[in-house]
């Protein structure tokens, strides 16, 4: 009996021990496994008897959820986009900055620039891209997903200049690669032609036609031939002296206030030579001021203000700025000069009142006005006749509206709107940036006369007041306002009437139309 109580009393410690060595966790189980649980524990001793795994188990619960409610993620599958290798995400990053380059350089707004490098990396296999555009610099990161890092891409832009054609052939460039017709080498090599061909045509044209357009000013001002040919020689002297300037790295604002310094002494002693038959010799100076004032990049400005780019939109109307305050600082220090000098002092020239039969003559000169200025920035010759169109567009309706009494600022604005509206219709259908239309279809439009007759009156009269000055500010602005919204009611008509519905981009002046879905996968 005894041998029996204790070979019970041994089986019971054996199943005793075997259950305590059951219960113990095994390797890796302490806190970040959840213990194993059995059938039979149920009862409230067994479970004051497991109190101790509590703590165990509620630090599992923190750290890692239960298995069989969260599966396992395996760690040799990626999280997010496909990610493209470094030799391909550099050379499309490449590619797409120095096309965005040459569009910022042309004077294409922040957006544009935006959405045509967005739609160029989907189209070239990058997943997912950031843009920022600012006056100064491009900037474009690549996510890869979870297991690579981002790549990023910057390019400054240094240098800025109006050459029509290339942006042209930019645009072309970008059309190809978006709908596929051209691989990323081939469109490098396109890219690289592009960017250092030379212009289309020799500079003495560039001064011919910066010549034109002062002349065809004058004549839209009322001027006489003979007035018109001596502001053409004029302003093409102050184009070849800009140049001369422009190779000793002079800055230009200083080249600003050469321009009007050179237009309004020549002005003056021509007055004082009496080799003009005509009481309205200073149209000379407001023809250049006219000149001086096209290539600034007031619509761009004002579109990137319009369509969110505050920091590029503020950098852009700081350039503007500076380079009005360059001419107002020469066109004043000339008239001192003059004072000095005791050239003779002429009437400033009164703005003319419309008439049915000046209408033809606007309509003309804004004809004439446009193309030399399309020509001077190296258009093509399909964007020459574009953008005359548009010069004779603006021209008529501006003369028009001015004979039923309408304000200058009112009647620019809507001008410049159906300008826009026009450009933004037909341009692409005939293979032109609208970009290129739009500036030299308001070209004739600017307030060269009312930006002259300001600073006289500042300058030279006694109490002068500034409320002409305001006026040209204000001229300026409603024409840059005008063409933006002229192409952003165009979009539908582009896009097809029966699609109003669609959400609109934004304008485009220049880029892809159409947005780019960015892919995830």
């Amino acid at each position: 009996m005894k041998i029996n109580e204790h070979t019970k009393g041994a089986r019971r410690g054996k199943r005793g021990l075997d259950r305590n060595q059951d219960e113990t966790p095994e390797r890796g189980e302490w806190l970040l496994e959840a213990p194993r649980q059995r059938d039979g524990e149920r009862s409230n001793h067994q479970a004051r008897s497991h109190r101790p795994n509590l703590l165990r188990r509620r630090a599992w619960q923190i750290l890692e959820a239960p298995t069989a409610e969260q599966p396992v993620v395996d760690g040799a599958e990626t999280m997010g986009p496909k990610p493209p290798d470094d030799t391909t995400v550099n050379f499309v990053l490449d590619l797409a900055l120095r096309i965005g380059e040459v569009q910022m350089s042309s004077g294409a707004g922040a957006s544009d620039v935006t959405a045509t490098i967005i739609a160029l990396t989907s189209a070239l296999g990058l997943p997912h891209c950031e843009v920022d555009v600012i006056f100064t610099s491009i900037t474009v990161t690549c996510h890869r997903g979870t297991d690579m890092a981002p790549v990023t891409a910057l390019r400054v832009v240094r240098s800025r200049s109006l050459d029509y054609t290339r942006l042209t052939q930019t645009e072309i460039l970008v059309r190809k690669i978006v709908r596929g017709n051209i691989g990323a080498e081939e469109a490098q090599q396109e890219l690289q032609r592009i960017t250092t061909a030379p212009h289309p045509y020799p500079r003495w044209v560039a001064t011919a036609a910066w010549g034109g357009l002062a002349g065809f000013i004058t004549l839209i001002l009322g001027g006489s031939l003979d007035v018109a040919l001596v502001a053409m020689v004029i302003s093409a002297v102050i184009d070849r002296l800009g140049r001369f300037l422009n190779r000793f790295a002079l800055p230009f604002f200083f080249q600003q206030v050469v321009g009007g310094l050179v237009a309004t002494l020549s002005a003056m002693a021509i007055v004082s030579s009496d080799l003009l038959t005509t009481d309205k010799p200073t149209l000379v100076v407001a023809a250049a001021v006219t000149v001086l004032l096209s290539g600034l990049s007031t619509v761009s400005a004002v579109q990137d203000a319009i369509t969110g780019y505050s920091v590029t939109a503020a950098g852009r109307t700081m350039e503007t700025a500076l380079m009005s305050a360059g001419l107002i600082a020469g066109v004043v220090l000339a008239l001192k000069i003059a004072l000095l000098l005791g050239l003779p002092r002429t009437p400033l020239p009164e703005v003319l009142s419309s008439t049915p039969q000046q209408l033809p003559l606007i309509v003309i000169g804004s004809i004439g006005a446009a193309g030399c200025f399309a020509l001077a920035s190296y258009s093509t010759l399909r964007a020459m006749l574009v953008a005359s169109a548009a010069g004779a567009i603006g021209g008529a309706v501006y003369g028009a509206l001015m004979l039923t009494d309408f304000q200058a600022v009112s009647s620019s604005a809507i001008a410049a709107t159906l300008v826009g509206f026009c450009g933004g219709v037909l341009a692409r259908r005939l293979k032109v940036t609208p970009l290129v239309v739009a500036v030299s279809g308001i070209t004739p439009l600017l307030p060269g006369l009312s930006t002259y007759r300001g600073l006289y009156q500042l300058g030279v009269e006694p109490g002068g007041d500034i409320s002409t000055l305001m006026t040209a500010v204000a001229i300026g602005l409603a024409l840059a306002a005008g063409v933006v919204l002229g192409e952003y009611l165009a979009q539908p008509v582009r896009t097809g009437l029966g699609r109003l519905e669609r959400k609109l981009a934004g304008p485009r002046m220049a880029g892809p139309m159409e947005p780019a879905e960015r892919r995830l996968e």
